[in-house]
């Protein structure tokens, strides 16, 4: 009898062959699935990162430069503080909406994209001629920068398998050179040039990004369909927009609770909260999922973010104003504040991202709060050392208390729902931003009414602190998962 020769089994790819055995693959196969060489993951996250690095540095920048805008433009200081609400009201609505379309048409072309509305938007605010024109443009702005967290972290979790929580963690460490470089750089356009250098600058990065992405990073596969929920988006922008609106009227002068705009305001603003609810309960493709607003998890971290988000955000907004109107610091030294306060958050992120995995998410949390309303009180008192020295000290010790608390916060919500990574960040961000709108529209009106400033800002500060505490219980009802997810 004749035996044939049994035919050999072929040999896998190159392009899939691992020294260490890689994740199943998702709805992307190949290179999305966590594939590509090692030097080629590294350049990918770099690009996304300058993204953010672009972004980070034009919230900070703003703030150190917002004295001389509203000096500039003749505005209020309660009307120049949309300049960082309105930017943060931008990328509410661009988050999650961003998360969506970068799941339905792929995460590079939403991140090109994104990179061209803000450079363009950039350029365009550097020539604005008013207020009015200003803050619109900087919408636009927000609208390309809020963008680019979603887009970038479903990238970093399309090209980094198993090693996408620490990978998506590290963006706790990138976002802080923003905020190292944006108040330097703040200040000395305040004091060299003008305001306006403060957009212009974001110009030639953003014009390099977009080389780099457009060469570099994969076309993606589309992970699903559906159509854009503009309804939706709408109500949530009304609900902010009619808000913000409302409490920035009522720091115009001596108007009082009762006036008619505010209250018509405030209940534009409820009427259509409740809409927006109502419509994301009902509809059947809702931009945010009702599942994500009050599912498992998902409603206490939303609320925790919201609360953060005042706290932390609209803390690092308000320094550098904070440090002219009650000290009379220069625009430089004062932006430098912020910096100490990004120093501060590195040099602790690494290390929290790193051990994440063993502490899980509750500790470093409740550390991270605790470090950081330790901040807090220490800024809003008097001086014990010479003013600069203790402000620069105070600011640190904040950015410790979030390199801490950030890491922790990022994954507990990217846990409760690992398939949905674009989708979580963006919500994540929406409340954050939330609760720094929130913070900056109520802060700005009190110090337009208020007879001191300074001292008025530092009572503020204070009641961030308090909130923190409040946060705390809310820390041990979050899931506390460890390990990779």
């Amino acid at each position: 009898m004749v035996h044939r020769a049994r035919r050999p089994t072929p040999a896998p790819p190159v392009a899939s062959t691992h020294l260490t055995p890689s994740p199943p693959p998702g709805p992307e196969a190949g290179p999305e699935a966590g594939g590509e060489p090692l030097p080629r993951r590294k350049l990918i996250f770099a690009i996304v990162s300058m993204g953010l690095f672009m972004s980070s540095v034009d919230q900070t920048i703003v703030a150190t430069g917002l004295p001389a805008i509203q000096r500039e433009l003749h505005a209020q200081i309660n009307w120049s503080g949309w300049t960082i609400t309105i930017y943060a009201l931008g990328q509410v609505l661009a988050m999650p909406m961003a998360g969506k379309i970068s799941d339905m048409y792929g995460r590079r072309k939403v991140f090109l994209i994104s990179a061209a509305v803000f450079t363009i938007a950039s350029l365009c605010c550097g020539m604005s001629h008013n207020i009015y024109e200003l803050v619109g443009l900087r919408l636009v702005q927000a609208l390309g920068g809020g963008a680019f967290m979603p887009s970038a972290t479903g990238i970093v979790s399309d090209h980094y398998g198993r090693e996408r929580d620490r990978a998506v963690g590290m963006f706790t460490s990138i976002l802080p050179i923003g905020g190292i470089v944006g108040p330097i750089l703040g200040g000395v356009f305040v004091a060299v040039w003008s305001w306006r250098g403060i957009f212009l600058v974001n110009v030639p990065i953003g014009i390099g990004l977009i080389i780099l992405a457009a060469i570099f990073i994969p076309a993606g596969r589309t992970r699903s369909t559906g159509r854009i929920d503009a309804y939706g988006i709408g109500l949530l922008g009304l609900v902010i927009l009619s808000a913000m609106f409302g409490i920035t009227y009522l720091g115009s002068g001596s108007i009082p609770l009762y006036d008619p705009v505010f209250l018509l305001a405030e209940a534009v603003a409820v009427t259509a909260g409740a809409l927006f609810v109502r419509h994301t309960k009902r509809h059947s493709a809702p931009f945010i999922p009702y599942r994500l607003l009050r599912g498992s998890g998902f409603g206490v971290m939303n609320v925790i973010n919201l609360l953060y988000g005042a706290a932390a955000l609209g803390f690092g907004a308000l320094v550098p104003l904070y440090a002219e109107q009650r000290y009379g610091l220069a625009p430089l030294a004062s932006g430098v504040l912020l910096t100490a306060r990004a120093v501060g958050m590195i040099s602790v992120a690494g290390l929290a991202v790193l051990t994440l995995r063993r502490t899980g998410s509750r500790f470093p949390m409740i550390a991270g709060f605790l470090v950081l309303v330790a901040g807090l009180f220490m800024m809003a008192s008097t001086p014990h050392l010479s003013t600069y020295a203790w402000l620069a000290i105070a600011a640190g010790i904040t950015g410790c208390g979030m390199g801490l608390s950030v890491p922790a916060t990022n994954n507990a919500s990217l846990q409760l729902a690992p398939d949905q990574v674009a989708a979580i960040a963006g919500l994540r961000g929406m409340f954050r931003q939330s609760g720094s709108i929130i913070a900056v529209s109520i802060t700005t009106a009190i110090l337009a009414r208020s007879a001191d400033p300074g001292l008025a800002q530092a009572h503020v500060f204070l009641g961030f602190a308090a909130l923190l505490l409040v946060t705390l219980p809310l820390v041990f009802t979050v899931p506390d998962h460890r390990g990779t997810w």
